[in-house]
């Protein structure tokens, strides 16, 4: 007998493929938009892209990493002349705290290394999972889970692949049904397609290339 169908109401393990596939080809420059040179450079934009924009972090990066090379420049850094130059990201003084006590602690901890490991990065300040994970997934190339931020929290709720709204556990549930060697790849791909297509406020579901996959698509 044929495969039946894929439907919106096809379970997530049975759809995932192919909204990988389709995304993949709509999506073909999908990456980590944050601009870096090294793990350092990567750990630092993405504390800062918190509760921010890709390009805002961008601008702000190049005279901060020129200033600040190093784990060690980072901690010894004034704190006020930090929070400065991070000012316009947003929670200036909670980043540039975060920033500073992370560096210190790769500093005598790490012997000034990015550790390339998910429980040692969780243990610096302003890092949680979705940090560890871009850094383990985008320097390291390491698929130790799946990022999970406000893009793929959204699109992985409007698409049926998770009922919950804790970042823990949206990633538990979309590690169960993408194989590991797309880990990092399906962070990417949600993440460009929520800012392109599937947008928070007013998704363009009539040109969206997996709305026929979608359950909240007539939701719009």
């Amino acid at each position: 007998m044929p495969d039946k169908p894929l439907t919106p109401d096809s379970p997530p393990a049975e759809r995932i493929p192919e909204i990988i596939r389709l995304l993949r080809e709509a999506h073909p420059d999908a990456k980590c938009a944050l601009v870096h040179e090294n793990a350092l450079q990567l750990l630092v934009a993405t504390i800062l892209s918190a509760q921010c924009t890709d390009e805002r972090v961008n601008k702000v990066t190049p005279a901060l990493f020129a200033k600040y090379p190093t784990a060690e420049a980072f901690a010894a850094a004034d704190r006020a002349e930090l929070e400065e130059m991070v000012r316009s990201t947003g929670f200036y003084r909670n980043k540039a705290k975060n920033i500073q006590e992370a560096c210190s602690r790769i500093v005598h901890e790490y012997g000034g290394e990015v550790p390339d490991d998910m429980a040692d990065l969780i243990t610096l300040p302003g890092v949680a999972r979705k940090t560890a994970n871009v850094v383990l997934g985008d320097w390291y190339h390491i698929a130790d889970g799946i990022v999970v931020d406000t893009h793929v929290k959204r699109l992985a709720n409007r698409l049926g692949l998770t009922t919950h709204s804790d970042p823990k556990k949206i990633e538990r549930d979309l590690m169960a049904i993408v194989p590991r060697s797309q880990w990092i790849e399906i962070g990417h791909l949600l993440i460009f397609h929520g800012r392109r297509v599937c947008k928070a406020r007013k998704p363009d579901c009539p040109n969206c290339v997996i709305r026929h996959l979608c359950p909240s698509a007539d939701a719009f």
